[in-house]
């Protein structure tokens, strides 16, 4: 099974939108939990992310599996990257896609990208995302505790970790 990570094209973004927003909603990881949330627009709008980054698609055969966004050094769509740094933000996969390397697939060719700029690489994931830490420790990231930070003001208690890997 070869899984393909290509960038996304204009015709995959409204499906991209939909699986990122169905995964953080599903899996309960937005801030005030429902479909009233702020952040499930921000998800769903792939073009604005694509003008601002690179966004990725994992995709087999016809099938278009989840995706992340891939943030070079300095750029707009940065949350937490220091200069030298890219960042990697809405990594998503569709729940059937599942435990098949897809979420793996996509953090590598993040990874590559970086590499290849010379730039270590951050990014942010929530507490509960224990599957993603381990993606993310078995390829190399360490924990930084003392770049976690709370993005959204009225739910001091959601905190976003920080993972960064010095390439």
């Amino acid at each position: 099974m070869d899984i393909l990570i290509r960038p996304a094209e204009p015709a995959d973004y409204e499906r991209l939108g939909d699986i990122t927003a169905r995964a953080y909603l599903d899996d309960g990881l937005l801030a005030f939990g429902d479909e009233d949330d702020w952040y499930l627009s921000e998800l769903k709008d792939v073009a604005k992310r694509a003008a601002h980054a690179e966004v990725l698609v994992a995709v087999l055969g016809t099938e278009l599996l989840g995706g992340v966004t891939y943030v070079p050094d300095g750029g707009p769509m940065s949350e937490i990257a220091r200069p030298g740094e890219a960042e990697i933000r809405m990594l998503a996969v569709s729940h059937e896609a599942r435990g098949i390397g897809v979420g793996q697939a996509l953090v590598q060719a993040c990874i590559d990208r970086a590499s290849a700029a010379g730039a270590g690489i951050v990014l942010c994931t929530q507490p509960t995302m224990h599957t993603a830490h381990r993606i993310y420790e078995r390829l190399g990231f360490t924990r930084a505790p003392e770049r976690d930070w709370h993005p959204v003001p009225a739910a001091p208690d959601f905190t976003l970790l920080a993972y960064e890997l010095t390439l």
